[in-house]
């Protein structure tokens, strides 16, 4: 996993929201399995972080992290 959604995660909990908010927010919009996807530290889409952001009044960064060190099967390093 070279990605991780802890800030995503963190920034839910403050705002008394649950993972599953995300899928029922029309404005977000975003799938179960996009959810699934980002639970696991799979890659999604840009779009789908921007809508979070703009939904959530946040920054990409406020969202994500690189894990140095540590990569997906597959990808360049």
């Amino acid at each position: 996993m070279a990605v991780s959604y802890n800030g995503l995660w963190k920034l839910l909990i403050d705002k008394g929201m649950k993972k599953m908010d995300l899928v029922e927010n029309e404005r977000i919009g975003i799938s179960s399995s996009t959810l699934a996807k980002m639970s696991r530290g799979e890659t999604v889409s840009m779009s789908i972080l921007e809508k979070i952001c703009m939904e959530l009044d946040c920054d990409f960064g406020d969202l994500i992290h690189y894990e140095k060190g540590e990569s997906n099967k597959g990808e360049v390093e």
